[in-house]
């Protein structure tokens, strides 16, 4: 019988000015972006951490510590790819992912095909496989008010049969 599993991965950076937004591998043209040691890119974050969970792999700050120098500046589509490799080495096949991006502004709709495009050969997955859903808080809390961006992930991961 073939092992199944799942995972979820969370999270969160700060809006700011004088910094890049990107999303899912996609810069978007926007007045503010992500505060974070790497690119800051929630949306790959939380896949890597669903992946890495999924596998029992700790998460990302366990393999890309903030603290290290290594990752500074770091396009985490790096990340993605590898975290990938770390998942096939163990035998396991990346299913699919369904993602969530919550923010207020800009609007992602028009960048998620761009953001599939990218993200699916990170993982070795066809685009129908990578689900990317948008959605605001309503105004409500650090998201309404444009403070930040979070994202939440899930994984299906699959071992063939041994």
């Amino acid at each position: 019988m073939a092992a199944i599993r799942i995972g979820n991965g969370y999270d969160i950076h700060r809006l700011v000015p004088d910094r890049p937004l990107i999303l899912g591998g996609v810069r978007i043209a926007h007045e503010l972006g992500l505060l974070g040691h790497s690119d800051a890119d929630v949306l790959i974050h939380a896949i890597c951490d669903a992946l890495l969970g999924a596998a029992n792999l700790g998460d990302i700050g366990h393999h890309y510590s903030n603290k290290d120098p290594r990752w500074s500046g770091m396009d985490s589509k790096f990340f993605l790819k590898d975290v990938t490799r770390m998942l096939q080495e163990r035998g396991w096949k990346i299913e699919n992912v369904d993602c969530t991006v919550c923010l207020e502004a800009p609007k992602i709709n028009p960048h998620i095909a761009a953001m599939k495009k990218v993200l699916a050969p990170l993982m070795n997955l066809t685009e129908e496989d990578v689900s990317i859903k948008a959605t605001t808080n309503e105004r409500l809390g650090y998201v309404g008010r444009e403070e930040g961006v979070n994202a939440m992930a899930v994984a299906l991961i699959k071992k063939p049969e041994a």
